[in-house]
C-alpha cells in the first residue's frame, strides 16, 4: 500500500512538472497551427442562431487615469443574429423601455465581431500574427495555454470608427492580446485584442476588448459561444466603458422570437 501510495504520488509529481514545464518552440508551433485551423473552421461550424445581448455601459467625463470614476449610462437590450456568418444587431430596448433607434444610431461605444470575426482575423494567415507561449492555465475548468499575439497595421483589418456630426472617420489599427486555448482541442476559450499604431488623427485613443467563450446549447447541440464581453474605449472627450452578456440562444428560423421582457 505503502509502495502505491508512493507510486501514486511520484505520477502526480511528474505530471505537474510537465504542466508547468515550458513547451518547445515545435510545440509551440504545432500548437498554434491546430488553434488556427480551430478557428478558421469556426465560422463554419457555428449554426444560424439569435440571441439576447445585454449591454451595460458606463461613462467617465473626468477621465482621469489616477481615479477613473464610472457611472452608469444605460442598458442595452439587444437582438443579436448570426446568420449566414454575419451578425446583425437590432436595439430593442434602452433602461427596460422600447426605442425607436438603431444600434449604429445609438451614439457611445459599440462594438462587433465577437462571435467569429476576430477569430478568424487573428489565426488567418494573411494577418502575419506573431506568437508567443505565454503560460499553461484555467479557462474555466478547462486546461489551457495562453498565447501573446500581434498584428501589425500593414496586414491588420481591425477598423476603429468614431462618428461625429460632422461624420464618420475610419482607421485601420494593428492590434495585439492574448488567447487562452484549449489545450487538447485548440478552440480559443477566451481573448482580448488591443488596439495599437492609432494615427495621431484618429479620435479614439484606445480601444480594448476582453471575450470569454462558453458553450451553450442551441438546437439541441452545444456549441462554443460568447458568454460575456468587457470593451474600453477613449476619446478626448469621453472614456467608455461596456459589459455584455450573451444568453439565450436559440436557433435561427423565420419565425424566431426573443423574449425581451425579463432582461434585467
Amino acid at each position: 500500500m505503502i509502495r502505491r501510495g508512493a507510486g501514486l504520488l511520484g505520477l502526480f509529481v511528474c505530471a505537474t512538472a510537465a504542466w508547468a514545464q515550458a513547451p518547445t518552440a515545435e510545440e509551440t508551433a504545432a500548437a498554434i497551427e491546430l488553434s488556427r485551423k480551430a478557428a478558421l473552421a469556426y465560422t463554419n461550424s457555428l449554426p444560424d442562431f439569435i440571441c439576447t445581448q445585454l449591454v451595460h455601459r458606463y461613462i467617465d467625463l473626468a477621465h482621469l487615469a489616477q481615479s477613473v470614476s464610472w457611472r452608469v449610462l444605460d442598458t442595452l437590450t439587444i437582438k443579436l443574429s448570426y446568420f449566414d456568418q454575419r451578425e446583425d444587431h437590432t436595439l430593442v430596448l434602452v433602461n427596460g423601455k422600447p426605442s425607436e433607434k438603431t444600434y449604429t444610431d445609438l451614439g457611445g461605444a459599440i462594438s462587433a465581431g465577437e462571435f467569429a470575426l476576430m477569430q478568424q482575423q487573428i489565426f488567418d494567415p494573411a494577418s502575419q500574427a506573431i506568437f508567443t507561449w505565454k503560460k499553461w492555465t484555467k479557462a474555466g475548468k478547462r486546461q489551457a495555454a495562453a498565447y501573446l499575439y500581434r498584428v501589425d497595421v500593414s496586414h491588420s483589418r481591425f477598423m476603429l470608427d468614431f462618428l461625429t456630426p460632422s461624420g464618420l472617420t475610419q482607421d485601420i489599427v494593428g492590434y495585439h492580446g492574448t488567447v487562452e486555448v484549449d489545450r487538447e482541442t485548440g478552440n480559443v476559450l477566451s481573448m482580448t485584442y488591443m488596439a495599437d499604431s492609432i494615427p495621431k488623427t484618429c479620435p479614439i485613443s484606445l480601444s480594448n476588448t476582453k471575450v470569454t467563450y462558453d458553450f451553450a446549447d442551441v438546437g439541441g447541440k452545444e456549441y462554443l459561444l460568447p458568454a460575456s464581453s468587457e470593451t474600453e474605449m477613449r476619446s478626448r472627450e469621453l472614456w467608455t466603458r461596456n459589459l455584455a452578456q450573451y444568453r439565450d440562444y436559440r436557433k435561427f428560423s423565420a419565425d424566431s422570437t426573443v423574449h425581451f421582457g425579463d432582461a434585467k
